[in-house]
């Protein structure tokens, strides 16, 4: 093959952070290419490539970078933090650079590379008023009407924090795709599992709206970890245990940063048939 010809189609890149895996497409320079269709066969881990979310990097007048999000059924993400991470450190690596800035639909944020290859992003402040989670009416979010008496956190997309004994011993995907849509919920929710193992130490287990049973859920760990602060259940910085591996949460002055590694996988290539049938 001519390596100065690259092949028909839609180059893509596969990432991860903790084994939350991600499908990035670069549309800088050309615009936005994904539709939910699109998003939709990508996601399919049968007949497309697999992700856990879809992130498409776009220009940004005022940013480095935009960042939109997609999930495997085809709606979109407001936020996804270890996919934020992981562009960041593909940015960082392109330009150079040791910090970025970047716009999602959450707003603005900040990344940056630590002396020890981690990549920290700052996810912003959590929302924690009812209305801006959101929810469907005025409930106490630190103490939700719903059996297990969870906390509504929002990081961009909507959390709800569940506090138990084992999370090891929760079954995940039965309480997931429950409360995924409860009618609390007009934009749906994730749903974290968490149980407290040493001081400012958590195990969380995630099941992602949209997505089901993840590895990791970056927003999910910024969420858990306010809402084990607000609940009196540890400090404002905290290690964090999932099922891909560790993230470091520190919720400090100007936001909730989440630190952890992140992996470039594969490059790929979409072929025009694909695309043309998932217009």
């Amino acid at each position: 093959m001519n390596q100065q010809q690259p092949p028909p189609g839609l180059a893509f890149l596969k990432m991860h952070g903790l084994g939350n895996d991600f499908v990035v497409i670069d549309s800088r320079g050309r615009g936005a290419v994904t539709t939910p269709a699109l998003a939709r066969a990508l996601g399919d881990r049968n007949r497309g490539v697999g992700f856990d979310q879809l992130a498409e990097i776009r220009d940004a007048e005022d940013a480095d970078f935009t960042l939109d999000f997609w999930n495997a059924d085809g709606s979109r993400a407001g936020a996804c933090g270890n996919a934020t991470r992981c562009v960041a450190d593909l940015v960082m690596g392109q330009n150079g650079a040791s910090a970025v800035s970047l716009r999602t639909a959450r707003g603005g944020l900040s990344a940056l590379r630590r002396a020890d290859g981690l990549v920290s992003v700052n996810m912003g402040q959590p929302q924690l008023e009812w209305a801006d989670i959101p929810l469907s009416h005025a409930v106490d979010p630190l103490h939700l009407p719903l059996d297990g008496e969870p906390v509504a956190v929002g990081m961009g997309n909507p959390h709800c924090v569940f506090f138990v004994s084992d999370a090891e011993a929760v079954d995940v995907a039965g309480l997931g795709a429950r409360f995924e849509k409860d009618p609390l919920f007009p934009q749906k929710t994730n749903v974290e599992f968490v149980s407290v193992t040493g001081p400012d130490h958590l195990r969380m287990r995630v099941w992602e709206r949209g997505a089901g049973i993840t590895l990791a859920c970056g927003s999910g760990a910024c969420a858990t970890a306010v809402a084990a602060h607000l609940r009196g259940l540890t400090g404002k910085r905290v290690l964090l245990d999932v099922d891909g591996g560790q993230l470091e949460i520190d919720w400090r002055a100007d936001g909730v940063w989440m630190t952890g590694a992140t992996a470039h996988v594969f490059d790929g290539w979409l072929t025009p048939a694909f695309l043309a049938v998932n217009a």
